[in-house]
């Protein structure tokens, strides 16, 4: 047999068929391709709806197979294969992954999935899909409202064989509310939750007022809000990243300090910053200790349950600093993370990077024209169904002759010609009345269709007048986001903190002595003061001077309680039940040096730090120091009592300073010398001053004396000392309202007099008069005695203004702006 010339030429027809390709060209454009179906297809959401193109299919599936929130769960296998086979022309892994997000809380602010199984947690993966079942969750339904009246396009499925929504509804704001994350080719995305009901206030305020500026919309929306809560140090990068479409911010573990034994304190971690798990920290701890990077730490435990929620138990060892070993934790471990903010998003069906007014601004315009195209919708129908009414009233009104004309007809064809005839119907009018059923022949149907044509007239006018009205079109929208934050909102989670804390003194000391394990944590002992505000912050000062002098003024609150102490010194919280507890000024938060008064909106709530019962609360700060000057009580009921300095039972953490009659409670506590005068204000409106030296110090078990006399129905609000030489500069602040009103519903009047206009008077009296009540007015609400300038704030802490100084003592009050919380 021949061997065949392996050099010999082809068939012409074959030949023919070999191309030379460029190589280059040809990898060029491949990859074009493929980075073009990443970006749009699977990695990048779309900037109006926030979902990636698997993610909307998810939700489109299920809305079509009827998995409503008020149905069972069904197999997350079975959506799964429905959306695979439907519209996803991908993997069950990668439909699985998306979907197991949309269900997590963790993950999500405002989860779209009810899950029901193991649907993973941040330390682990989630159950297989045959194993766990899903259905959609009730903030889903706002997402795909409305696809049945041709509000968004539809667009052929990946075989041209369905169709399906180019893009969702969405009467959520979902992209900043849920934020996103994707890794494409040459390009990310990385965007944090948000509030739902401060995105939906700026939403709003952008729709009634287009050209609101950045810094407005920020009023509503300050920053994000990370389903987990935890704390964001440091906003500049928020405000970079709203304002550019990219910045960064770190997010910090929410802790407490807590005696874990009596000797022994440890650091109770109860928020975690986004996406952050509790083994995961762990994990790091013992690598840190390990490494020795981390000094002062004995053991860690993770308490958390499914009742109490996240609670990992750091324990520190005796000697060592909480404050600088939590400060050590944030630089070794996750328990603080950075997370960078890359807002890109598709907009028009190009990768644009947006600011916060540019993402508000994509979704206004896609739910104006929802809304418009859906009036359109509903518009066309009503005008249809009003057209059909109408022919049928004519044919009701003749029936006997419609059904000659009928009956006389050859076929269908003729009878619809005679009928469009004789009674001047159009096609769709006669074929209606064609199909017309016997029934609606009688005297009650021509009275409901009469009934039903007055409401198409007046739907009908309704919705012209939106789609003829821009501003009635954003009215609407605006109602329907505000019934969307009303059912679905909650309180924010996440505290924004405009700088973190002070940084661990004593590191580069360490370094310094080159023993390993020797790093002082402890912080100098200097002196500082502690300060209460109206709002229940704490916070202390890194300098000892009182900062009430600077002004008198405390940004965004109100100082009413203030005592001297030093940072590694100890102080005391009274509480209305007649308990002083122990508090470390360490544990504390600083307040950062600053020329001007001080903010305490560095402070943090008193509640994080002491543990109250159920109806406690805290009335002032008092010193623990054998030398300081006796402390005050005073009760609702009128007794008033000073305690013996140093009077205190050895070590322990709380204790009782003065034995209450039952229902009666403490209402304010502070120090005061024999020199002082002592004030108490009554809710009935009068004013008792008289000496401290009047009132006998006692000792913890004494119940105090008589110290106000009171009507029935009256107790005492303030109590306040004053010394001697500062009377002239002393005012007096009361606030009159209604006792039937709930507090914080009426602002009320308020007058601000000085205190010297009230005399002296003797203990157990009733005192003068402070304030004359205006009509409505039975009672004083609030009232305060203190050094000139005084400060009212409401209950977020916004300034309340007060009247101008009435030399009045029992004049009436002026009308007030606001209700208020506070006065300090």
């Amino acid at each position: 047999m021949p061997r065949r010339n392996s050099s010999a030429t082809p068939p012409p027809d074959i030949a023919e068929k070999i191309v030379d390709i460029d190589v280059s060209q040809e990898m060029q454009g491949s990859f074009l391709e493929y980075a073009y179906s990443v970006i749009y297809s699977r990695a990048l959401p779309d900037a109006r709806d926030g979902l990636k193109p698997v993610q909307r299919r998810i939700l489109y599936q299920m809305d079509q197979m009827g998995l409503r929130p008020d149905r069972g769960h069904v197999k997350s296998a079975r959506v799964v294969g429905e959306v695979m086979g439907r519209l996803h022309p991908h993997g069950d892994g990668a439909i699985y992954d998306a979907m197991v997000r949309m269900a997590q809380p963790f993950a999500l602010r405002l989860p779209m999935v009810d899950g029901h199984g193991n649907f993973g947690s941040l330390d682990d993966g989630p159950a297989a899909s045959r194993y766990t079942e899903a259905r959609l969750a009730a903030a889903a339904l706002a997402m795909t409202a409305d696809l049945d009246e041709d509000v968004v396009d539809l667009v052929p499925n990946y075989d041209n064989q369905l169709t399906q929504p180019e893009v969702l509804p969405s009467a959520i704001p979902n992209l900043l509310v849920n934020g996103a994350s994707g890794i494409a080719v040459g390009m990310a995305t990385n965007m944090p939750p948000h509030n739902l009901g401060e995105v939906v206030a700026a939403v709003r305020q952008l729709i009634a007022a287009p050209e609101t500026s950045l810094d407005e919309l920020m009023r509503f929306i300050p920053g994000p809000d990370l389903p987990e809560g935890g704390k964001i140090v440091g906003l500049e990068g928020v405000r970079e990243a709203y304002a550019t479409g990219r910045g960064s911010f770190r997010t910090r573990a929410t802790t407490r300090v807590e005696s874990i034994t009596a000797r022994k304190k440890g650091i109770v971690v109860t928020e975690l910053p986004y996406m952050v798990g509790a083994e995961r920290v762990i994990e790091k701890i013992k690598d840190a200790v390990g490494a020795r990077k981390l000094q002062g730490v004995t053991n860690v435990q993770n308490l958390t349950d499914r009742h109490h929620g996240l609670r990992l138990v750091i324990e520190i060892k005796s000697g060592f600093n909480p404050e600088a070993v939590l400060e050590q934790l944030f630089k070794h471990t996750p328990m603080e993370e950075s997370f960078g903010i890359n807002n890109v998003a598709l907009v028009d069906g190009q990768p644009r990077t947006l600011g916060l007014r540019e993402l508000l601004q994509v979704y206004v315009a896609h739910r104006l024209e929802v809304v418009r195209r859906r009036t359109a919708y509903r518009l066309a129908r009503a005008t249809e169904r009003a057209h059909l009414v109408a022919g049928l009233l004519i044919a009701i009104a003749d029936i006997d002759e419609v059904i000659q004309v009928i009956r006389s007809s050859d076929d269908a064809e003729t009878a619809r010609a005679r009928l469009m005839s004789v009674f001047e119907l159009d096609e769709p009018q006669a074929e209606y009345i064609l199909q017309l059923r016997l029934r609606r022949l009688t005297k009650f149907s021509r009275l409901e269709l009469e009934a039903e044509q007055d409401e198409l007239a007046r739907r009908i006018q309704e919705l012209t007048d939106i789609l003829d009205s821009d501003e009635r079109l954003r009215e609407v929208v605006s109602e329907e986001l505000a019934a969307i934050a009303a059912e679905h909102a909650d309180p924010r989670r996440t505290v924004l903190l405009e700088r973190p804390g002070g940084e661990a003194v004593g590191a580069s000391a360490g370094k310094a002595s080159g023993k390993a394990g020797s790093v002082p944590l402890e912080i100098p002992d200097d002196p500082c003061r502690v300060l209460l505000s109206g709002t229940g912050l704490v916070a202390r000062t890194a300098e000892a001077e009182a900062p009430m002098r600077s002004g008198g003024r405390v940004a965004h609150d109100a100082l009413t309680g203030e005592v001297p102490a030093t940072a590694r010194g100890h102080v005391g919280v009274v509480t209305s039940t007649g308990r002083l507890v122990r508090m470390e000024v360490i544990d504390i938060p600083g307040l950062p040096p600053t020329s001007g008064p001080p903010s305490l909106s560095g402070g943090i709530p008193l509640s994080e730090l002491v543990a109250l019962d159920a109806g406690e609360h805290a009335v002032g700060l008092a010193r623990l120091e054998d030398d300081a000057a006796p402390l005050t009580l005073a009760t609702a009921r009128g007794t008033i009592k000073r305690v013996r300095p140093g009077d205190r039972p050895g070590n322990k953490e709380s204790w009782t300073v003065i034995s209450l009659e039952e229902g009666d409670r403490v209402i304010g506590a502070l120090h005061s010398g024999d020199e002082d005068q002592l004030v108490l204000i009554s809710s009935g409106a009068h004013l008792l001053r008289f000496s401290a030296s009047l009132v006998r110090p006692q000792g913890r078990s004494g119940q105090g004396v008589a110290g106000m006399k009171l009507g029935d129905g009256v107790e005492v609000l303030h109590l306040a000392a004053v010394a001697e030489a500062e009377l002239s500069a002393a005012v007096v602040v009361t606030v009159a309202g209604t006792s039937a009103a709930l507090p914080g519903t009426t602002a009320g009047s308020a007058k601000v007099t000085p205190l010297d206009r009230y005399p002296g008077k003797g203990r157990a009296t009733s005192g003068v008069r402070a304030q004359r009540f205006l009509r409505g007015e039975d009672a004083l609400v609030l009232a305060w005695a203190g050094p000139e300038p005084a400060r009212a704030v409401g209950s977020g802490g916004q300034p309340v203004e007060l009247p101008e100084i009435d030399e009045r003592r029992d004049g009436s009050g002026r009308p007030l702006s606001a209700p208020v919380a506070a006065v300090g």
